[in-house]
């Protein structure tokens, strides 16, 4: 196992990043956290967008300058590419490519786009990643608390030769020196990213609920009831996960729910499904995951839309709907406002 380096604030040029002009190209979850924090912490921002879109006028409200995608390119020393990793390729080529210049940062959040060749940067372009973990609304509100979420940084094409430096600095104005920066590759952040998401925080965690919630319900125990105990204690629990791993999670529960855990996970968690955790990273390695996803997206999104629709139809988010809009913690506060970010 290599040594672990944790990059801080103290250990990073914070205003390096600050003689850089940044064009963030999105206005999304990741761009709204990424610029406002970009623009708080000093640097000159500048958002790309569709002239007259809706997320221009949300960027406008927030005081910061907006520009088309191609202006935007054109006066920029870094371009940060966060629209949606199935138009990135297609913006790319159309917007971005035939205006960038020699020595120019082109940056992501992701590697999907980089690892999987669907852009493919000259070779005078440094091409860098600063990757924060956790949602964008996220990067926002910890760095409004004096906060920051861990980010990723790698670098894949380094032409200038300063781009770690770069990386290291923006990533200390989105305030993640203020929680620490890890270094990386493309390819290591985009397999185990995706594999992530689908094995376990995202499909992992859905799907797992979503059984524990089918099964009490099917055996004729309240929603409500099922909703609490197989949803709304997860975030309790995983708080403490973050904060002290799998023990401090174990050291705050009762015995009977610590025995329970350690001898029946496994058998829920077994043998098929680690065989399903597999496949699902093998097909993350090869890029077929990738262009399946790309086509979906590129064919009109049949699927797409289908599977959504039936996951926001299901009685869990009916149920837990009306549990949270009833209860003191249900609305204050909320992290996302989709209204303005």
């Amino acid at each position: 196992m290599q040594d672990l380096k944790i990059y801080l604030d103290k250990d990073i040029d914070k205003n390096l990043i600050k003689t850089k002009t940044i064009a963030v190209i999105g206005f999304g979850s990741q761009g709204y956290g990424q610029s406002t924090n970009l623009k708080d912490s000093g640097c000159d921002v500048i958002i790309g967008l569709r002239t007259g879109s809706k997320s221009e006028v949300k960027a406008q409200e927030y005081g910061l300058r907006t520009m088309s995608i191609k202006d935007a390119v054109q006066s920029a020393d870094i371009v940060q590419i966060l629209i949606p990793d199935e138009i990135q390729a297609k913006v790319y080529e159309e917007e971005i490519r035939p205006y960038m210049r020699k020595g120019q940062y082109l940056m992501f959040s992701h590697g999907f786009n980089i690892h999987y060749k669907k852009i493919i940067a000259p070779e005078d372009i440094n091409v860098i990643m600063v990757a924060p973990k956790g949602p964008g609304h996220t990067v926002r509100s910890e760095y409004l608390e004096g906060k920051g979420v861990p980010s990723l940084i790698a670098i894949y094409q380094d032409p200038t030769g300063d781009s770690k430096e770069v990386a290291l600095s923006y990533a200390s104005a989105i305030g993640a020196g203020r929680a620490g920066i890890i270094e990386t590759t493309f390819k290591e952040e985009t397999e185990t990213d995706l594999f992530g998401e689908q094995a376990v925080i995202c499909g992992g965690v859905s799907a797992l609920i979503k059984a524990g919630f089918e099964t009490l319900v099917d055996a004729g125990y309240s929603p409500y009831m099922a909703y609490f105990e197989v949803l709304h204690e997860m975030k309790l629990l995983v708080d403490l996960m973050n904060q002290g791993g799998l023990a401090d999670m174990r050291y705050s529960i009762s015995n009977t729910a610590e025995y329970g855990d350690m001898t029946r996970g496994p058998k829920v968690i077994g043998e098929q499904s680690r065989q399903a955790m597999k496949n699902l990273l093998k097909d993350i390695q090869s890029g077929a995951f990738a262009d399946e996803f790309i086509n979906e997206m590129n064919s009109g999104c049949k699927k797409f839309n289908e599977l959504r629709q039936e996951n926001a139809n299901h009685l869990i988010e009916r149920v837990g709907e009306e549990i949270r809009t009833s209860f003191v913690w249900g609305n204050k506060n909320k992290i996302v406002d989709r209204t303005k970010n």
